[in-house]
């Protein structure tokens, strides 16, 4: 073999070596009290109350089993207030979020449901502990169903609305040896006035978000939920 390649195939061993060492092998979940979405997200908060009788028409293009293969739990509700506004949440929970397992964004879900995508911007909601950033997608399918719809993603505690800020958030956990959990929160409403749509999204997520215990609450909305 000559020197070129000896030199070469060293490199190649070093890289792969160094590849291995920074891998994380610790899940963050394992460290953190257990996540129940279902037991932590209140069925009554303030004004706003599960409506039994509507079920969360949230648009989800996956199947069953690609849902079962990326996220862990997941939780769809119907909260109505005494005005009979509506408010439809849906939270997605997965114990690994590194770059191969990737989460659905409602900019790509609703128009592979038949969605028209009319707009999509980042925007500021805040919080107990200060603001965090939120991504506002307006939809629309057919003249019937125009849906405003606000959500962001945890990546461990750190909220993120895009790829660029997703990765970043979990190369900070892998230097640690570690890889993070997260999820997507989402909520939408039904309305042809999506200023007023978002002011009450804003309303209802302060709500819901004030009322989840405060041990559980950086995993959900990241640490600007803490007081």
């Amino acid at each position: 073999m000559n020197r070129r390649a000896i030199i070469i195939a060293l490199l190649a061993c070093v890289t792969a070596f160094g590849a291995q060492a920074i891998t994380p092998r610790i899940a963050l979940s394992d460290q953190l009290p257990a996540l129940d979405l279902a037991a932590l997200v209140p069925e009554q908060a303030g004004e706003w109350r599960v409506d039994p009788n509507v079920p969360a028409a949230v648009v989800n293009p996956q199947q069953d089993f690609a849902i079962q293969a990326i996220y862990n739990q997941t939780l769809s509700r119907t909260y109505v207030n005494a005005r009979g506004d509506r408010i439809m949440l849906s939270i997605a929970y997965g114990s690994d979020q590194r770059d191969g397992v990737q989460v659905h964004m409602p900019e790509v879900c609703y128009p592979a449901q038949g969605f028209l995508l009319k707009s999509v911007r980042i925007d500021s909601l805040a919080l107990a502990g200060g603001e965090i950033p939120v991504k506002r997608v307006e939809t629309m399918h057919g003249n019937a169903r125009p849906e405003p719809v606000t959500y962001w993603m945890t990546v461990g505690e750190d909220v993120v609305v895009n790829g660029k800020q997703k990765k970043l958030a979990e190369l900070r956990y892998s230097i640690r040896g570690v890889y993070p959990d997260g999820l997507l929160f989402r909520v939408s409403t039904i309305s042809r006035d999506s200023a007023a749509a978002y002011r009450m999204q804003d309303d209802f997520l302060r709500t819901i978000v004030a009322a989840i215990d405060p041990e559980h609450r950086p995993r959900f909305a990241g640490r600007g939920s803490i007081e």
